[in-house]
């Protein structure tokens, strides 16, 4: 897109456009026209929300990372050959439920090695924001096939990072502190990982082994396999690198901005409704439990020895019936009302705060940290900006000033 067409009268900056002459009517000023266009122009012309998202990819990258590595020597018991939910009982629930896993493709130590620890790559990648555009899709593959494989294990983080897992693909969230907003030239090694993955895609689309896991239509909402997404992502991939060779500044790649960021936007505003919708959820099913009208709902699992890390913080807690009391009531306060406090930001960023202490308090007390940073890195979403460029800034200035330490 050229300077002199984006000036001309009548066309809205950042939206892609043929050439030709302008409309013959522009919207009067004042009216709705010119506000409608500022809005489409930045729901297309930008990706909205950079930071937050920059900050959601890094925090499940972290909780995915950090999950794997703990529990890296029980990895055989909990998804490979000495796990009690057999493949064969892991493979007729598959056949049930369509869930996408690739474990069953060939089965075996060697491959259960090899994509658990390509998921430990994924996550890593996904953390640092290298190559974000493949490391999220392994990133969700890696996710989906370890968490379909034995699905009675969990505590319910495991949830979040499953859908988040999903959403992060379709999201521009490496243009702010990643390794990819660092690099000056794209080089040809993108084309090397995009040349490798089309060929393990082929190879499972058609070798024969992966069974209905990669299929063009599904039985259910929206009938479509899990084949139209990746080879659709795939292709997009090669024809973004395609056009930023051979016309950069054409309208063809004008196109494909756009649709990245409108498609970027829309998984922003789904991000930030899943996060309303587990906090509604969750606050009204508590309304309706006796033990949380009561104002009791905590001191059981405080009495739990499965929730109890620390025996002696758990039994002190649970010895002070009044904070007991006020905690649970002050839950469910809290969960109920989050989704109305959207309409006040000082409100908002106060209610945020305390529900991020309440997730870090959930952590060490109820041995729950898995849940707990998910949520967190969930609720990332709504954090203002000008905090995290704050929190940023305060990182980069203790990095100076452990370098200057040191030396």
């Amino acid at each position: 897109m050229n300077e002199a067409s984006v000036r001309e009268p009548g066309l809205t900056p950042g939206i892609p456009h043929q050439g030709g002459p302008p409309p013959a009517s522009v919207a009067a000023p004042g009216g709705p026209g010119p506000a409608l266009g500022r809005a489409l122009a930045a729901f297309t012309g930008r990706a909205l929300g950079r930071h937050q998202a920059a900050v959601v990819r890094i925090g499940f990258g972290l909780v995915w990372l950090t999950y794997l590595l703990r529990e890296w020597p029980h990895r055989r018991v909990l998804y490979g050959d000495r796990s009690p939910w057999s493949m064969e009982l892991a493979q007729r629930l598959l056949a049930d439920n369509g869930a996408f896993t690739v474990l069953p493709w060939f089965g075996g130590r060697l491959w259960f090695e090899l994509v658990y620890h390509l998921a430990v790559l994924a996550a890593l990648a996904v953390l640092l924001g290298w190559r974000t555009r493949a490391s999220t899709v392994l990133f969700l593959v890696t996710v989906l096939s370890l968490q379909n494989r034995s699905v009675l294990l969990g505590d319910g983080g495991d949830n979040v990072v499953h859908l988040m897992a999903v959403y992060l693909v379709f999201t521009r969230c490496a243009e702010v502190w990643s390794l990819d907003a660092r690099r000056v030239r794209p080089g040809w090694g993108g084309v090397v990982l995009w040349a490798l993955l089309g060929a393990a895609l082929a190879a499972g689309q058609f070798g024969g082994f992966s069974g209905d896991s990669l299929t063009w239509t599904g039985p259910t909402f929206p009938y479509l396999g899990w084949s139209p997404l990746f080879w659709g992502l795939w292709a997009v991939a090669g024809l973004w690198w395609l056009l930023g060779r051979l016309r950069p500044l054409g309208e063809p790649r004008a196109v494909l901005d756009a649709l990245a960021n409108m498609v970027h936007n829309c998984a922003m505003l789904v991000i930030a409704a899943e996060v309303v919708l587990i906090y509604a959820t969750a606050g009204w099913y508590k309304v309706q439990g006796s033990r949380w009208q009561d104002g009791t709902a905590l001191y059981y699992p405080l009495h739990l020895d499965y929730f109890a890390p620390w025996p002696g913080l758990s039994a002190l807690l649970g010895s002070a019936l009044l904070p007991v009391f006020l905690i649970s009531y002050g839950t469910v306060i809290l969960q109920v009302a989050f989704p109305f406090t959207l309409f006040n930001r000082r409100v908002k960023n106060v209610l945020l705060a305390v529900m991020m202490a309440e997730h870090l308090g959930i952590a060490v007390v109820l041995g729950l940290p898995v849940f707990s940073l998910a949520m967190i890195a969930a609720d990332a979403v709504f954090l203002p900006t000008g905090v995290l460029l704050g929190a940023a800034a305060w990182l980069r200035r203790i990095r100076r000033g452990a370098g200057r330490s040191e030396s």
